[in-house]
């Protein structure tokens, strides 16, 4: 069956990416807001958009059944769930399902199996995969837990087994702090996931967090457009990634490649789903978890690529063969994703809110701002803090690198704090600029990264700078400037 209209059920950049496709291919796309999102880009560029009212989270984005309803009014004939909200909860894909409507996604079995971190372990297990040394059983008493925690050796990392973000998870060194974590591990999984089961694994130091793009269709074909470096990181939540991983040789990417795909295969995947593995220091690699939807940082490998992964969803969601065979998916250049957050790292990542009185366009070739806001709309605080996507494509690295440091500079957002100047000074720092990259870098760079205060002399120079660069405009009659309007003569600003 040919899908004819999609109904996004998301929001903000994902929202736009998704209609961008699918109205390349032909297809008609629907819309949703609530009534907070009302002047966003994603409703006011659909062919049609309804509004979700508004309220807490439950009563819009994430209200399953209003979306059903607004798909069946619409007559959409498929949702794309976007990444976040309700991409990975097979309740709401059993719903699509059970209503006759196509989703754009993996079967729900594949969300269940892989959303358990335990479940996955042990369903991998079987097929041979590599995984952390650690403990992924049914006993569940603290007393149990313990002894399985001390048998792996410290540090061990505890984790809730429905869980993700970051949540539920504690890193353990000593015994006097076991029994507290494995408590607080369970607590906050519970009451983050509603479940209290948690896995113990051995806690690999200064890991590299590498990730594989897979897509599989249902005519037995799982292919993989190769992996993501994904180690910058902040609180367990990704800032920067890129793609080809730096410093990894070509027969140990092809080899985590490949492992993914045999996960792909073992579990009969459909649709696009993302591997992620623990890598330690000296190239051993274990499998984490998996992703069952598109992730955020899916450009990069778009611009490695040069295939479209939402078009190979929307068709393998119809029921079409993947177009390709794994020997026509090659990697050309390095790209390289900037998440750009509503927050400012120089007073302990604070959220920003407020009115983005102008939003900066990149100008060098090859960069794409992915982006779900306009001038003039506001930031809150219902939502995640990410703005934008800054997405940079060079021949090699050093060029990738320096364009996206420049490119930061241009996409400013006029009115609220950003952590663009923090991202700079990620990809300036020599150990980035080296691919020395590991899941503690910011923290372990804590002091570099922080910003450097400015002498008077300097700050002195800078004002004098500006000052003379404002008296060389051009005056007209009124002291206005010739042409252009106020936003054409900022350059340079921070916020």
């Amino acid at each position: 069956m040919k899908i004819k209209k999609i109904l996004v059920a998301n929001r903000g950049e994902i929202a736009l990416r998704v209609l961008k496709t699918a109205k390349e291919m032909g297809i008609k796309v629907v819309t949703v807001y609530a009534e907070d999102d009302k002047q966003l880009p994603h409703a006011l560029f659909a062919d049609e958009s309804y509004s979700l009212g508004s309220g807490a989270l439950a009563d819009t984005y994430l209200n399953k059944n209003k979306l059903i309803d607004v798909a069946k009014k619409s007559g959409a004939d498929a949702i794309h769930p976007g990444y976040g909200f309700l991409s990975e909860n097979q309740e709401f894909a059993r719903l699509v399902e059970s209503a006759g409507i196509i989703f754009i996604g993996p079967t729900p079995e594949s969300i269940v199996l892989m959303g358990d971190k335990i479940g996955s372990k042990n369903a991998l297990e079987k097929i041979k995969i590599p995984l952390t040394p650690g403990y992924h059983g049914d006993d569940q008493s603290d007393d149990h837990l313990m002894k399985e925690a001390k048998k792996i050796g410290y540090p061990v990392l505890i984790k809730a087994s429905a869980g993700g973000g970051g949540k539920g998870m504690r890193i353990v060194h000593q015994d006097s702090e076991l029994l507290e974590s494995i408590q607080g591990a369970k607590s906050e999984g519970l009451k983050s996931f509603s479940s209290d089961k948690v896995l113990i694994e051995k806690y690999v130091v200064n890991p590299r967090h590498i990730e594989v793009q897979l897509m599989s269709d249902t005519h037995g074909n799982h292919l993989h457009f190769f992996e993501r470096e994904c180690s910058i990181q902040r609180r367990y939540q990704k800032v920067v990634e890129e793609t080809p991983a730096p410093n990894m040789s070509q027969e140990l990417r092809l080899k985590v490649c490949e492992t993914a795909v045999e996960i792909a295969k073992g579990i009969n995947y459909r649709g696009a789903g993302t591997v992620e593995f623990i890598m330690s220091q000296d190239g051993n690699f274990y499998f984490m978890e998996m992703n069952t939807r598109l992730q955020v940082e899916h450009p990069v490998t778009e611009m490695v690529t040069g295939h479209d992964l939402v078009k190979y969803q929307i068709m393998v969601a119809q029921g079409d063969k993947i177009p390709l065979a794994q020997k026509d998916i090659k990697q050309k250049g390095q790209a390289i994703e900037c998440r750009i957050y509503a927050e400012d790292p120089d007073n302990n990542f604070m959220p920003s809110i407020g009115m983005i009185e102008h939003i900066g366009n990149p100008t060098l070739r090859d960069v794409r701002l992915d982006c779900g806001f306009l001038d003039g709309t506001e930031v809150g605080v219902n939502y995640d803090p990410m703005l934008a996507k800054l997405v940079v494509w060079g021949e090699d690295r050093k060029i990738a690198i320096s364009k996206t440091i420049q490119s930061l500079d241009e996409v400013l957002f006029m009115g609220v704090k950003t952590n663009r100047d923090f991202l700079k000074r990620i990809l300036g720092h020599k150990d980035f600029i080296e691919g020395h990259t590991h899941t503690h870098f910011i923290p372990d760079h804590k002091s570099d990264l922080e910003p450097k205060n400015l002498l008077d002399e300097e700050i002195a120079a800078i004002i004098g700078a500006v000052s003379l660069g404002g008296r060389s405009m051009q005056k007209t009659k009124g002291d206005q400037p010739e042409t252009g309007t106020p936003w054409s003569f900022l350059t340079g600003f921070r916020n």
